[in-house]
């Protein structure tokens, strides 16, 4: 069975992702092949074109193709719930009752259209729910075969903001959900932009900033309750909609003026400053206090029964939250999709209708990696080297790994373009910016001149398989950078570029088997410094998409301070 995902349903984040009999064998976003950050309110043409050149396939031989977004019936409680709570618009209330199916329409309509562009003219088409898609992206490529608990919280779908379910024998039940405005992630978002971020693009900068402020000093408790099983947002002050909102210069936000009148005006400006750091603290401790007791509620059960649970949607990138659960007692493991945002719905939808669709329990294979997107050879690389207008200098190397660790142990920043580009938001050592952790300043540098981002921002350490338990104190995998870890005391001083304000560390352990080059530039790095860690951060400058091709990746080099880039086996300096 070939199954082509797609997504951007929602408006954002497009993606496109191909199984064949069970296995993934393409996933990209489409941001990556247009440069245009997000996608915003476009369809994944070119990442589904990748996807079917890498499966090798023809449109004809897809079966089906499917999209995160279902038919939501009128009498469903979300569409009634819906209009009930956003009564004070309307318009948007009467339209959920009568035209609530208004999006599915465009998103199959969307679907249509981009079959037709590819000539995909045989398949079927399966809609799947957004929240199911999310489930299925966390649950069947978790690998888990006992039965396991499931979550899935994000600003919203179709109508459903939260899910809380299991999975068992390859099969996923539902047990609870929560429907807009009740949404931790809209929430979030709210927040997000009242610190002066983006929404959907800056709710990981609120969670970076949070550790800096006191979450005692405000108590958000105001804005959401949960209370004997029900999820309530406080809609006079966030997750509001129409003449609710506050507004400037003609934008309107998630929060109200009445929010801005209690809290001060919004804030703006990189650095981070007083009170603000205080109220990302405490959203940050409301967002986890509210998920973990609803956690607890609804799934706590299933949990002390086999330890297993999987979690996806976009608050499932909140690495704080999951280090938390993670100490909940009776967690055995946590999964957390690596694409847990709404471009892993493509992912999750294909692997949804893959799982209905074969009559083999846990056919699924488990995502051991997110080595989905495009690989460049060595003379792709050298050819854009040859065409490039900033003409570099560049020479064949047979060792980059050997390479790379001489450069970064010499105390340089590298660009490291190698393999096939990551899925998801992580760089994950085929597309990154490396540095020595002991280097003092070195995260300030790439910082400053090479991402140009905010100063205060951290950076994330990659971390040998063999030395991560010594230095994070936990046995438990953690291959994605998706969960943060307390650093063990004896590493702090030995790893400063890569700690955080709270002493935590967001890891990626590597192992060999899953990136064998990557793994040997730490190898080599330790044979070197006696680290076996180093910095990593994504292939970008602020606002761009991780890089591509060879020619996105010079384009990046020629635009910021860097000096060192290795493609495959090509060295570029300036």
């Amino acid at each position: 069975m070939k199954i082509l995902g797609i997504s951007g349903v929602l408006g954002h984040d497009a993606s496109a992702a191909l199984i064949i009999d069970g296995k993934i064998v393409a996933a990209a976003e489409e941001e990556r092949f247009i440069r245009d950050k997000h996608a915003k309110n476009l369809f994944p043409v070119e990442a589904a074109k990748y996807c079917l050149t890498e499966g090798g396939l023809n449109p004809e031989d897809v079966d089906i193709v499917t999209f995160p977004y279902a038919k939501i019936p009128f009498f469903s409680k979300a569409r009634w719930h819906y209009a009930k709570r956003y009564w004070y618009a309307p318009d948007r209330a009467l339209d959920a009752i009568f035209n609530g199916n208004r999006r599915f329409r465009r998103n199959l309509n969307k679907a249509k259209d981009l079959m037709t562009s590819l000539n995909i003219n045989k398949a079927e088409i399966i809609p799947v729910e957004h929240h199911l898609s999310h489930a299925s992206s966390a649950y069947h490529l978790s690998g888990f075969k006992e039965k396991t608990a499931i979550v899935g919280i994000d600003g919203k779908g179709e109508y459903a903001t939260t899910f809380f379910g299991y999975g068992e024998n390859g099969k996923i039940h539902k047990i609870k959900e929560f429907y807009d405005p009740e949404s931790l992630g809209g929430l979030y978002g709210a927040i997000t932009e009242f610190l002066g971020f983006d929404m959907l693009d800056g709710e990981f900068k609120v969670m970076g900033m949070a550790p800096y402020g006191d979450p005692s000093l405000y108590d958000f408790s105001n804005l959401v309750s949960f209370k004997k099983g029900q999820l309530k947002v406080n809609t006079d002050l966030v997750n509001v909609i129409g003449l609710r909102r506050f507004k400037e210069n003609g934008k309107g936000y998630y929060f109200s003026p009445k929010f801005v009148d209690m809290y001060g005006k919004k804030r703006s400006g990189d650095e981070i400053d007083l009170p603000y750091i205080h109220y990302a603290a405490s959203i940050q401790n409301k967002l986890e206090e509210i998920a973990l007791q609803m956690i607890d509620y609804y799934l706590g059960d299933i949990i002390r029964e086999t330890g297993k649970i999987c979690m996806a949607g976009g608050v499932a990138l909140n690495v704080k939250l999951n280090q938390k659960i993670i100490d909940l007692p009776h967690v055995k493991e946590l999964f957390v999709q690596p694409a847990s945002g709404d471009s892993g719905t493509s992912l999750g939808a294909a692997t949804y209708v893959s799982s209905i669709h074969d009559n083999k329990i846990n056919s699924i294979k488990k995502m051991e990696h997110v080595y989905l997107g495009p690989s460049y050879s060595s003379k792709e690389c050298l050819d854009a080297c040859k065409n490039h207008s900033s003409k570099p200098k560049f020479t064949k190397i047979s060792d980059p790994a050997k390479v790379g660790a001489e450069i970064l142990a010499a105390g340089n920043p590298l660009a490291w373009f190698q393999g096939r580009m990551e899925f998801g938001p992580r760089a994950l050592g085929c597309r990154s910016i490396l540095g020595d952790p002991t280097t003092p300043k070195i995260s300030d540098k790439i910082n400053e001149q090479i991402k140009y981002r905010e100063r205060w921002r951290p950076f994330c350490p990659s971390i040998l398989e063999e030395y991560a338990e010594s230095i994070i104190g936990s046995k438990h995998p953690s291959p994605f950078m998706t969960f943060t870890f307390n650093v063990q005391p004896e590493w702090i001083k030995k790893i400063p570029e890569v700690v955080h304000e709270d002493k935590t560390i967001r890891v990626q352990v590597v192992n060999e088997k899953t990136n064998k080059v990557y793994y040997q530039l730490l190898k080599n790095f330790m044979s070197l410094k006696g680290v076996p860690v180093v910095l990593n951060t994504s292939l970008n400058r602020r606002g761009e998409p991780m890089v591509c091709s060879p020619e996105d990746a010079l384009n990046m080099f020629f635009g910021c301070d860097l000096e060192f880039m290795i493609m495959e086996n090509i060295l570029v300096t300036k």
